[in-house]
Formats: structure tokens, sequence, C-alpha cells
């Protein structure tokens, strides 16, 4: 009976580093994945191996004895498109990392090299190429409708950002989608079979910050009656959204740049770290910039979640998209409601272009939600829309009025003082108080909770 040959390994990694006892280490390590691999211990031999065939990932070192690990990432970047590239960095070296995921790298291991981040890495790495060949996978993502510029602008981007494994910052006024484009993120990457955690940092109390983030020990405090996984724990292997994160306190911030720096964290009342996989998206509608330079927030932490930006653009910026996004959404609150979606009239469709619609997306489902109820549902007419006038210049204001705080601080100041004025003149009864204002009671306690109004 003949002996069997051993079929080659189909999946190909290229290894790059000048160091021979780390290349073994990592061919080894993928051998034992099953996986083949090729070395390079130059860039110079490096490009060859790469125009002589195809691989699946390339793990890189940064420092080279002909060039720089960055010319690589370039190199690749524009030559091979589909080809993921991680670097491997000196332990501590965080602006070589950071500067690699700038440059297109998908992600980034610190020596000296971790073999369980190894595995991980090129787990995710092959999840991608998985997803990219996959048709199915192409189709996710397409949950932000529009067609202006702006919006089209956005989702290239999403597409972009859904290759990589670098920390995004998703900027953007509330209402306008933020939230949305991290699940879009995470949905389009290598990543969408596993948890997508989303947090409200201003919404935690700060003494139960810890304890919420990194999970903790049986008996590390009066109540721990049994060990407890933080949001690190659950989006292990997934993606950890950080909502408002502008609103952490500074000495939160310090804990989760370390855990985001070391990928690993500690349970409250435990003695050991633990190795944690998540992919960071951040997201505030404030500035986080400004409050870096007020000393609200820490720049070290600044930078390391603003590896990328991606700004979601206001409704007012794509008011040729209101047309399309209010036909969608009224599909879905009449199908909601068991009925047959409304049309909208000419002068409704009109008076909401010309909306300035501060809430953003968010503010055009309250408007379209109240109108449904109050139109005959046939046709929604622009007095159903119920929409607010613009405020009166003040006198003497004229064009040189400026504001003298952050727009989007200005419409919470003046929300927060509506809703407030509303609430005692119902003596705090939150259903009238909705009613005046023109909103749902879920929409009222939406923005109570945002503005800090709830007891």
């Amino acid at each position: 009976m003949q002996e069997r040959r051993k079929r080659a390994p189909t999946t190909q990694v290229l290894v790059v580093d000048d160091e021979e006892d780390i290349r073994e280490l990592i061919e080894l390590t993928l051998a034992r994945m099953g996986l083949g691999a090729d070395s390079a211990g130059t860039l110079a031999e490096a490009h060859r191996l790469l125009g002589e065939r195809p691989y699946q990932l390339c793990l890189t070192d940064m420092r080279l004895p002909d060039g720089d690990g960055l010319e690589l990432v370039r190199h690749i970047g524009s030559h091979c498109r589909d080809l993921p590239v991680a670097v491997i960095t000196a332990y501590g070296s965080m602006e070589n990392a950071v500067a690699a995921l700038k440059a297109g790298a998908f992600d980034y291991l610190a020596k000296p090299v971790s073999l369980d981040s190894l595995r991980a890495l090129v787990r995710s790495a092959l999840k991608l190429t998985e997803a990219t060949a996959d048709p199915a996978a192409r189709e996710q993502g397409q949950g932000l409708l529009g067609n202006s510029p702006a919006m089209r602008q956005a989702r290239e981007m999403i597409d972009k950002l859904a290759r990589s494994q670098a920390p995004v910052y998703v900027s953007g006024e509330s209402g306008s989608g933020k939230e949305r484009a991290a699940r879009l993120i995470h949905e389009r990457g290598p990543r969408v079979k596993q948890a997508f955690v989303a947090v409200n940092c201003g919404a935690i109390p700060e003494n139960l910050m810890e304890s919420e983030f990194f999970g903790y020990r049986k008996g590390a405090f009066t109540g721990a009656d049994a060990d407890r996984d933080g949001f690190f724990q659950a989006a292990h292997g997934g993606t950890l959204f950080l909502d408002e994160v502008g609103d952490l306190p500074l000495s939160m911030q310090v804990k989760l740049l370390r855990a985001i720096q070391e990928k690993r964290v500690r349970r409250i009342g435990g003695t050991q770290e633990e190795p944690v996989d998540v992919r960071i998206i951040s997201a505030t509608h404030r500035n986080l910039r400004a409050l870096v330079e007020a000393g609200r927030f820490r720049q070290d932490l600044f930078y390391r979640l603003n590896v990328i930006e991606l700004r979601m653009p206001a409704l007012r910026e794509c008011s040729e998209d209101i047309p399309l996004l209010a036909g969608h959404i009224l599909e879905r609150l009449a199908a909601q409601a068991g009925g047959a979606s409304p049309r909208l009239s000419a002068e409704a469709l009109r008076a909401l272009a010309a909306y300035p619609f501060p809430g953003n997306v968010r503010e055009l489902e309250n408007v379209l939600e109240r109108a449904l109820a109050l139109s005959d549902g046939r046709e929604i007419a622009s007095a159903d829309l119920n929409l607010a006038p613009p405020p009166a210049p003040e006198p003497g204001s004229g064009p040189a009025f400026q504001l003298q705080m952050p727009l989007q601080d200005h419409l919470d100041q003046v929300e927060r003082q509506a809703i407030l004025e509303t609430l005692k003149k119902t003596r705090f009864n939150r259903t009238e108080a909705a009613r005046l204002l023109g909103v749902t009671f879920r929409s009222l306690r939406y923005r109570m909770e945002r503005l800090g109004l709830n007891e």
C-alpha cells in the first residue's frame, strides 16, 4: 500500500523579519495551525516573494536591514490590495504601531510575540480574506441610505475600515448615525460572527465603571457573589463600541488606555491579567480635541482611539437624501403599525428639505412618527409635520452673532432648558410633557437620559 503524500497547505503566510529565531517561532506556530509559510529576512527578499506567488497574510517586522516595514505596508496597499499585512513592533513602541495602522496595516503584534495573540491575529486576518470572497458578506453594510456625495464618501470609508483592525473614532452630531456606522464596520469585517458590544460611557456611574468594563471576581466586594465578565470579556473576539467616550472620567481614561495598549485586563479582585482580543470603535458628539486642550481628556488616549477618524455627515449636508430616507422610515413605521405607508405631499417634502434638523436622522424619525399619527393615513401634509420655526434673531445680533460654545453643546443646552420648563409645567408628568413637546414618550426618555436629566 503506497504511503499517502501529504498535501501542502493551501494557505500561505509571508513572514518578514531579520531575526531567525522569530521567523522560526512564527513558522512553527503557523504550521501547527495547518498553514504554510515563506520567510524573508530583508525587504528586497520580501518584494521578490510577493512577485512570485500569492499570499493570504503578511507579517513583517518594522525594522529591516535594508528598509522600513512601513514601506512594505504601503507597497502591499498599492499592489496587493486584498492582502492583509500586520506589523511586529518592539515592546512599548506604540507610535510605530499607530503609524503602521494609519498606513493601512491590518493589525500589529508587540515583541516579545505572544503566541495566543499571534494565533488570534492570524485567524482574524484569514476570516477577512473569506469575507472579501463571500458575495453575501459583500452585500452587508448597505444600511446607510442616501446618494449624496457626503453619504457615498462615508460608505466608502466604512468599506475600507472594515478591512482593518485599527481603532476608529466616529465623529458627528447626535442622531447622525454613529452607532449604525460602527455596526456596519463590524458586520463587514472578519469579526462579524462575534459579539458587537455597545457601551454608553456617559450612562455608567463612575464608581461602577471599572467593574463594568473589566469584570470582577467572586468576593471582590459586597454583593459580588459570583465571577462576572466585563465589557471587554463580553466583546472578546468581536468589537467594543464606546459611545460618548468623551464622558469618561480621567481616572477611567488611564485604565482604558492601558487595556487597549496591552490587550490585557485585570478583573477587580483578580491577581492576574487576562488577554482580550477586541476591536475598539469609539464615538462622541463632543469635540475631543477641545476636551484635550481643556485638560478633560487624555492626549495619549485620544491619539490611541483616533488612529483613523470616520466623520458622519449631518442630515443638512445630505438634504437631497431626505425624500429617500423619509420614504424608508415611513414604510418601516407603517409596517410596525400594520397599515399602508402614506405618501408625503409636495409641500411636506419641501418643508422637510428646508428644515435644518439639529437632531439629524433621529429627529427626522421622531417628526415622521408624530406626523403618521396626525395624518389621515393616506397623505402627510406639511401641517402634520409640525416643524418648529427657526428661532428669531435677537435684536442687534445681526450677522455678527457667534456661538460662545460648540454648536452641539448649545443645542443640548436649549433642549435641556425646554425639557426642564415643560416638566415643571406638567409637575414632572413625563407623558404629558412628551405630548406638549411633540415627541413620543420613548423619545423624551432617551433625550433625558442623554442630557443627564434622569433622577
